[in-house]
């Protein structure tokens, strides 16, 4: 009977190396070393300037030396995703660059490619006893990142692995007159409107495109996402193919996207993703992205980690940023990057600096068996809110018990019962 357990852990944000004689990371190694699997997503490119900023970033333009790969390594992960919001933050030069550096340090990574069947391709990692294959996908990203089909006729596109999704507007059939005769007024759908006549837009005659929004009739006002069908299918195509060459199957996905305006509930498209990995065959979907934590789904007896919050998070330690950040907040070539922080953050006043919530995660341990979860195991991290922002972002095992009860406060909302024993929240099979 093949035996698997996974250490899961959610963004490593990483622009420092690890402090001479620290004395955190040895508890997290051994922690993590107990697993075969060790997993974190990787939320930064590593090169040495290869590549030039993009017009677009993630939010802060994410670059690390390569060197701290090898400090993810004495943390002890085997394996990382890296299809995030900061994978082309250096355009294709940064993301080629990053590839070539994990490459070079022997790094299992998955969710970006040089096309479209790279970047959705399956890792596999061996261990003692058995075999498990990795997927990973984004559904936060700029339009021009994803990555793009080859054909017969020409090359793919390089980017991340996709997962798209269809957001809908619910409104009265008053307030979808009112809009109408708003676009006609304004003349918002004008461009749009032409594309259509030439055939270089697409309509759907069930909708109505305001401002490339779309909207229709309903009974219940509101929003509703849908994951992408190509994508969907594309996913769930890989996940049926590895689950017929490893023992396991894991899935990554990244995503920021939120539900009602609630930053830890997910997006309803994501929630009908995760099931339908479960569905098709994955043991394990893990989830990353908003920076805090969110609730733990048991779906057909598997687990959905919808997010597991931060691991490293130095996004204030980046050594450099392009003239489009400085230009942002009104800043000019006198300034510096202490300077263009200050801005963002007002001093630290808001921002997730000022957040304590993105500076609470924690380390999930997963037991399967015979293809079954027998447990979870969820460990309290601290990153260190409320010391200055250059020293901020290391993982810290603690025993603060107040991350975990918003743990398990949230995967109740999801159906799911986790235990709080000492310092840890946990799940057990049923004997």
């Amino acid at each position: 009977m093949t035996r698997m357990t996974i250490a899961a852990t959610g963004d490593s944000f990483i622009t420092r190396r690890l402090p001479v004689g620290d004395d955190t990371r040895p508890d997290l190694a051994e922690l993590l070393g107990r697993s075969d699997i060790r997993f974190t997503n990787l939320e930064v490119t590593v090169h040495r300037m290869e590549g030039f900023p993009a017009a677009q970033s993630g939010g802060t333009w994410a670059v690390a030396d390569p060197s701290v790969l090898d400090d993810l390594r004495q943390y002890g992960f085997n394996a990382l995703a890296w299809a995030n919001n900061h994978t082309l933050d250096y355009s294709y030069g940064g993301l080629e660059a990053t590839r070539r550096y994990l490459d070079r340090y022997d790094w299992v990574h998955a969710g970006v490619g040089q096309n479209l069947a790279e970047a959705g391709g399956i890792k596999y990692m061996e261990f003692q006893g058995g075999r498990a294959a990795l997927i990973a996908a984004t559904s936060t990203f700029h339009e021009s990142w994803r990555a793009g089909e080859q054909r017969t006729d020409g090359i793919g596109r390089p980017g991340v692995n996709p997962l798209r999704y269809v957001t809908t507007y619910r409104i009265s059939e008053e307030q979808m007159t009112r809009m109408k005769a708003i676009a006609d007024s304004t003349g918002i759908n004008d461009e749009h409107d032409m594309l259509a006549k030439e055939g270089f837009a697409v309509g759907d005659p069930d909708v109505m495109l305001f401002g490339g929004h779309r909207f229709s009739v309903g009974e219940e006002e509101g929003a509703t996402t849908k994951p992408h069908p190509a994508d969907m299918s594309r996913i769930l195509g890989a996940i049926g193919h590895a689950r017929r060459q490893a023992d396991y199957v894991i899935v990554s996905i990244h995503s920021h996207e939120m539900k009602d305006g609630r930053k830890d509930a997910p997006a309803d498209f994501l929630r009908e993703f995760a099931r339908g990995c479960i569905d098709e065959g994955a043991h394990a979907v893990i989830g990353h992205g908003p920076h805090i934590i969110r609730g733990v789904e048991l779906y057909k007896n598997r687990p959905i980690l919808y997010s597991l919050g931060n691991f490293i998070f130095q996004n204030d330690s980046v050594e450099r940023l392009p003239s489009d950040y400085y230009e942002k907040y009104g800043l000019s070539h006198s300034h510096h990057t202490a300077d263009a922080l200050d801005a963002r953050s007002a001093g630290d006043t808001r921002g997730l600096g000022a957040n304590p919530d993105v500076w609470t995660s924690v380390v999930a341990s997963l037991s399967f068996e015979g293809g079954d979860l027998k447990g979870m195991d969820f460990h309290p991290i601290s990153l260190g809110y409320g010391t200055p922002r250059y020293r901020r972002g290391w993982p810290r095992l603690t025993n603060d018990t107040g991350v975990l009860r918003k743990l398990q406060s949230l995967s109740r909302e999801l159906g799911t019962e986790l235990l709080i024993e000492g310092a840890q929240a946990c799940w057990r099979a049923r004997s």
